[in-house]
C-alpha cells in the first residue's frame, strides 16, 4: 500500500514541491500558483529517487497486476517509467506529444503488440491534458489501457472529470490535499495559508494570489 504522506514529506524534503501563497509562481500556461511541483529534481536525489520509484512499483503491482506494458509520457515520465519496467521486469514504450516530422514519424517509442494492457506512467497530473493525449494515442495503436500513475496529482475536479469521462483508472503515489495535511501537521502552513491554498485549487485557471 502506497504511503501518501510519507511520499509528500520527501517531496518536500528535497524542495521537488515549494509552496509560495504569498509570492506565487507563473506556470508555462499563465496561471498563478502558490505551489511548484517539479519532480524531474527527484532524480538527482539517489534515496530519495530509489523510494519513489519503490512506492510506485508497488502501486503498480498491487493495482494493475495483469499489465503487459508500461508507457511513459514524453518527458517527464519517462524516466519513471523506464526505471519501473525495469524493477518490474516488464517492456517499456514512451509517448511523444505528437508524432516525429522526420523517419518513422512515431508517436510512441519502442516495441509492443497489439492488445497489451499498458500503464501509464505521469510524473505528475494537473488538468490531465498531456495524459489523455498519451492514452488516446496508445489507444489508437491498438493498445488497452488499464489506468494512469502519477508520483502527484493535484487533485483538480477538471482533471478528475476528464478521466471519468474516458473511463480511465488514475492512481497517485501522493496528492494535493495529502500536501496540504502534511504541511499543516509540519507548521510550515498557516491557517490563513491552507485558506489561500484550498482556494486557488478550486479555480486556479482564476486565481490571481492573496
Amino acid at each position: 500500500m502506497t504511503d501518501q504522506k510519507a511520499v509528500a514529506e520527501k517531496l518536500l524534503q528535497i524542495d521537488a514541491i515549494r509552496l509560495s501563497p504569498a509570492a506565487p509562481f507563473t506556470w508555462a500556461s499563465g496561471w498563478k500558483s502558490p505551489i511548484y511541483c517539479d519532480n524531474r529534481k527527484v532524480l538527482s536525489f539517489p534515496y530519495v529517487r530509489d523510494f519513489i520509484k519503490s512506492e510506485m512499483c508497488n502501486l503498480v503491482f498491487d493495482q494493475f497486476p495483469d499489465a503487459d506494458l508500461l508507457a511513459g509520457v514524453a518527458t517527464a515520465g519517462i524516466a519513471w517509467g523506464a526505471m519501473a519496467a525495469d524493477q518490474l521486469k516488464l517492456p517499456f514504450v514512451y509517448v511523444r506529444s505528437k508524432p516525429k516530422e522526420h523517419g518513422l514519424g512515431n508517436q510512441i517509442e519502442g516495441f509492443f503488440e497489439k492488445g497489451w494492457k499498458t500503464v501509464v506512467i505521469e510524473d505528475l497530473v494537473s488538468t490531465g491534458k498531456s495524459s489523455l493525449q498519451a492514452v488516446e494515442a496508445l489507444q489508437a495503436a491498438g493498445l488497452e489501457i488499464n489506468g494512469v500513475v502519477s508520483i502527484f496529482n493535484y487533485n483538480f475536479a477538471q482533471a478528475a472529470e476528464a478521466f471519468d469521462r474516458m473511463s480511465i483508472d488514475t492512481r497517485s503515489l501522493t496528492d494535493y490535499n495529502t500536501l496540504i495535511k502534511l504541511a499543516v501537521e509540519k507548521g510550515t502552513v498557516s491557517a490563513d495559508q491552507e485558506a489561500v491554498l484550498l482556494k486557488w485549487r478550486e479555480n486556479p485557471s482564476v486565481w490571481t494570489g492573496l
